[in-house]
């Protein structure tokens, strides 16, 4: 750990039991330890993930001032870049006021098309609509990391912008919570939680992982509604489609699964998907990746990892944490609202592995045969009549935001999109 850091308990009000670090004033500008407040759970200490990201930080420093020197930055700085925090290093308080602001965008009314999505309700729903239009694309092998970029970027700006939240989007800590997700501060069902387990559903089995072994990521032993916690009340409108994992559910009006459907939240917080993305699968991803096309494959479980009682991936493991309805469903799963915390730590482990070398890694992309989804949906991309150029593609949010972007530019997340994109990872 750099010596420029000093701890401090804070009081069981703000985290139960935490601790931070904060910054040597003496350090000199332009330096995490003179701008970032960097805040820590004292209940969870650093795992060797949160161990490369400390490593990260002079590489960061260095990357910055590269594209300060050069005029690149627009004005990104880390004076003034947004800190994404993991869930449980936020305080109870900031964890409240990120729920609430959630709940407000369930309430505002829907952008999307109604002719095309009559089942969107809300502004939350717009995010699901546009997923499930765009499901193909958006798990292709060019868009995967930029696109949820961006998808996730766009959701955080709608909290703050149209909801008043004051904070960034959290990511999770796969690691934190992988042996009792059910009792982390995450799934617990308290008011600072993203609401509880569902309840005991016999009929639910699991999600079928073919070609794997074990072959399927076994019931954790929910299933049903949701009844505790924040989101115990929530409508769920949009889906199922035919990538649900789960069959028992109430059919949409609609084949496509856009028609309105309103039901309750489904979870199974599943501890058997969640150990397949404890840290040291990431620090594997993160230190054996030499090269962008083994960083993807080795993201989405590809090859199989031989000897590994959870071989799902981060990807997969990461969507099933809280899988059934809508998690369970490729095309809707932005429709739970743990999705974010997932592709923000997706996110996270992209960033880190770009940091390592940013002058080779920080455009590169995936060019690989196998450009389906890891076992989240088995879906495949449709290249023909496409551009495969990702230096001449976009990414088209439609409804969702003003305009499209160039594709190359969400590989930045410090300074790109015209300055817009301004962020780092805690």
């Amino acid at each position: 750990m750099p010596t420029s850091w000093t701890t401090l308990v804070l009081p069981s009000l703000l985290f139960g039991a935490g601790a931070v670090a904060v910054a040597d004033p003496a350090t000199v500008a332009g330096s995490y330890a003179a701008n970032v407040k960097v805040l820590r759970n004292g209940i969870y200490p650093l795992d060797v993930v949160d161990e490369i990201e400390v490593a990260t930080r002079p590489k960061v420093e260095a990357f910055l001032a590269k594209k300060v020197a050069a005029g690149t930055n627009n004005n990104c700085t880390l004076a003034n870049a947004a800190v994404r925090r993991e869930w449980s290093d936020l305080s109870v308080a900031e964890r409240e006021e990120y729920v609430k602001a959630v709940q407000c965008l369930m309430k505002l009314p829907a952008r999307a098309p109604k002719d095309k999505f009559p089942g969107a309700i809300s502004r939350f729903d717009d995010f699901v609509a546009y997923h499930m239009t765009h499901a193909m694309e958006l798990h292709d092998n060019y868009h995967l990391f930029p696109a949820h970029k961006h998808f996730v970027w766009v959701y955080e700006k709608a909290l703050r912008d149209e909801c008043g939240y004051k904070g960034y989007q959290p990511y999770m800590n796969y690691d934190r919570y992988a042996r009792d997700p059910i009792n982390s501060p995450m799934f617990n069902g308290n008011s600072s939680s993203m609401g509880g387990n569902g309840e005991p559903d016999p009929n639910y089995k699991g999600v079928a992982q073919p070609g794997r072994t074990p072959n399927i990521i076994a019931s954790g032993g929910g299933g049903g509604c949701v009844k505790s916690g924040p989101f115990s009340d929530m409508v769920v409108s949009l889906g199922p489609t035919s990538m649900a994992s789960y069959r028992n559910l109430p059919k949409n009006p609609r084949a496509d699964g856009t028609g309105a459907n309103p039901r309750c939240l489904r979870r199974d917080i599943n501890r058997n998907a969640a150990m397949g993305a404890t840290a040291d699968h990431a620090y594997k991803l993160l230190t054996q990746s030499k090269d962008i096309n083994t960083f993807y494959n080795t993201l989405l479980g590809s090859p199989v990892p031989k000897g590994d009682p959870y071989p799902w991936g981060i990807h997969t493991a990461g969507h099933y944490i809280h899988a059934v309805d809508p998690g369970g469903d490729a095309a809707t799963s932005p429709g739970d609202p743990v999705f974010y915390f997932h592709h923000g730590a997706l996110d996270r482990l992209w960033w880190l592995w770009q940091m390592q070398d940013p002058d080779n890694r920080l455009n590169a992309v995936p060019m690989v045969g196998n450009v389906g989804h890891g076992g989240h949906g088995g879906m495949k991309a449709k290249r023909q009549g496409r551009v495969t150029d990702p230096t001449k593609m976009q990414i088209d949010l439609a409804w969702l935001t003003d305009k499209p972007i160039p594709l190359m530019e969400a590989h930045d997340q410090l300074g790109s999109n015209g300055g817009q994109y301004c962020y780092i990872y805690i």
